[in-house]
């Protein structure tokens, strides 16, 4: 069986840690992960590569440090390299939230985690008790949450007869969900049907 430190997924009901850590690339570099900037760890929040048609390519970057929580634009040369930091990852499901933070629950040992608003920011609209969520942790402190790809949520609000006289193909209507989500979706869907939304913004993915 391979060491620890040669795995790189997350098991759900353990804690793992990024062992071995050190300096990758640009073309590495992607959402989400950490990296040393400027002595201090940040985070990928966005990146782009621009390969202009004269001139050398870059990626363009926007860090936010995990101490302070400010984000910052920054263009890095293609194939500079950035010491990647070491964080740890637990899987947990939400639970509620206290007035200061959402806790979130691990089912098999019962343990709980306390994320701080600012860092599930926006994301707030995308949790849903019971459902399992990766939580970031450096040096002992809650740096970052990672949502699952899609939820279910139930539609709370919307107009059950806009589908009358409207029969444009592709026609959509607004929606409230269960978790505050305000989305568009087609025009047969109504109150108290669940579907599946995409939590990267996408919106509407499917009637449950």
């Amino acid at each position: 069986m391979a060491p620890l430190s040669a795995y790189s997924g997350i098991f759900f009901g353990f804690d793992v840690k990024w062992l071995d850590m050190g300096m990758i690339s640009t073309a590495q570099f992607k959402k989400s992960i950490y990296i040393m900037f400027h002595d201090e760890p940040h985070m990928i929040v966005n990146m782009s590569f621009v390969s202009p048609g004269k001139g050398s390519a870059f990626y363009k970057t926007k860090l936010k440090s995990l101490s302070t929580g400010r984000i910052i634009d920054f263009t890095f040369k293609s194939g500079e390299k950035a010491e990647e930091v070491n964080v740890e990852t637990k899987e947990a499901e939400y639970s509620y939230y206290d007035g200061s933070n959402y806790v979130f629950i691990e089912p098999r040992t019962f343990e709980q985690y306390f994320v701080p608003v600012e860092v599930v920011g926006e994301d707030k609209i995308y949790l849903k008790t019971g459902v399992a969520y990766r939580i970031k942790f450096y040096q002992d402190e809650v740096v970052g949450l990672t949502l699952p790809k899609s939820i279910s949520c139930q539609v709370t609000e919307t107009d059950d007869n806009a589908i009358k006289g409207d029969t444009a193909t592709g026609a959509t209507k607004p929606a409230v969900l269960d978790t505050g989500a305000r989305v568009q979706v087609p025009l047969f869907i109504k109150k108290g049907e669940t579907i599946s939304i995409g939590t990267d913004g996408t919106g509407y993915l499917s009637r449950k």
